[in-house]
């Protein structure tokens, strides 16, 4: 680089021999005779000149780059999203961007505004809420946003989402078939989607089974290992005393089986244990947990497929999609012995 600070136009200009009209032509892609290029090029790269992306993007409409916001990076979920998200969009030229919200309203909100900067193509949003004020800013983003999430259907929004009200199910009817009839439930905030909807399930699978709800048996946290512990803790000190506990997600039932193990019960054969999400931590716990694949990969890799079919066509209706969800057994909610299972 010469002295003086980073090449510009004008030195350019002076070290090819041309005038700076015939450099922004070249610089630009306008269009100039083959020498002019060449010497233009030349002088360039002698001077270690580098192009603005975000300068270059405002004139050529795209940045080739994508946005993936979600609450926490840390949880296994959301990395095993960004895996899948980053192969399919990195397969296409783009570039990722990871924005993590904390789940806070105004950062989920700007993510999406934020479009209209033209530092990001595209966003996929990993929202646990939503509330009228997202409706209303995904209803007037400036460019194509992809919702891993449920959607009310008259957001022109496409979306992705996980059946948490049936993997629920899946996990408390496992429980009840093992032989377990106090069965707990460690929940998230009642107030997200997630919250609501595995607490649907957790009380249908119930009903199904004709046992009846014990409010003593809940107890609603946040989503994390130390709120698991915390949780699990209290449930186990009220004199609750259940024999099974189904836990929102996989860090919930982390924390919840090292409180057991510090009240000096054993899983399973004191307490039966199943998480959510089926994620790294499910096969990294001891006993292996037993849990509900939501498919996060799946997730991932479809909302970055339909967000690159969106900056292609533009044109389609919203769609939706659901994935499946699966039971995945391990140790942590063997059969009672003498069970039918």
């Amino acid at each position: 680089m010469p002295e003086g600070g980073p090449p510009t136009i004008v030195s350019i200009a002076e070290r090819a021999g041309v005038s700076i009209a015939s450099v922004s032509r070249v610089l630009n892609g306008v269009g100039a005779r083959p020498e002019t290029v060449r010497r233009v090029e030349r002088a360039a790269a002698e001077l270690g000149y580098v192009p603005n992306a975000v300068a270059q993007s405002l004139k050529g409409g795209r940045t080739k780059q994508l946005t993936f916001a979600m609450q926490d990076i840390g949880n296994p979920v959301y990395v095993a999203m960004v895996r899948q998200i980053q192969a399919v969009t990195r397969a296409a030229g783009y570039r990722l961007l990871l924005h993590s919200t904390d789940a806070v309203l105004e950062e989920e909100l700007a993510v999406v505004r934020s479009l209209g900067d033209r530092t990001s193509d595209g966003l996929i949003l990993c929202p646990i809420r939503i509330t009228p004020e997202h409706i209303e800013v995904l209803k007037s983003a400036a460019g194509p946003v992809v919702v891993i999430g449920s959607l009310p259907g008259d957001v022109p929004v496409d979306a992705v989402a996980a059946d948490s009200v049936t993997g629920a199910r899946l996990a408390v009817t496992h429980l009840a078939e093992t032989g377990r009839e106090r069965i707990a439930f460690l929940n998230g905030p009642l107030d997200t989607v997630p919250g609501h909807n595995r607490r649907q399930g957790y009380l249908k699978a119930l009903a199904d089974h004709g046992i009846v709800p014990e409010p003593a048996l809940e107890r609603a946290t946040s989503f994390g290992l130390a709120a698991g512990r915390a949780a699990m803790l209290d449930l186990l000190d009220s004199g609750a005393a259940p024999d099974a506990v189904f836990c929102a997600n996989d860090q919930l039932a982390l924390g919840a089986g090292q409180a057991a193990h510090e009240r000096g019960l054993r899983i399973p054969e004191d307490l039966a244990l199943v998480g959510m999400d089926d994620s790294e931590l499910a096969r990294a716990g001891w006993p292996p947990l037993t849990s509900v694949d939501l498919g996060s990969e799946e997730r991932g890799r479809t909302a970055a497929r339909m967000l690159l079919e969106r900056l292609a066509q533009d044109t389609t209706a919203a769609r939706r999609i659901t994935t499946a969800p699966r039971l995945v057994v391990r140790a942590s909610s063997a059969p009672r012995r003498g069970s039918a299972s």
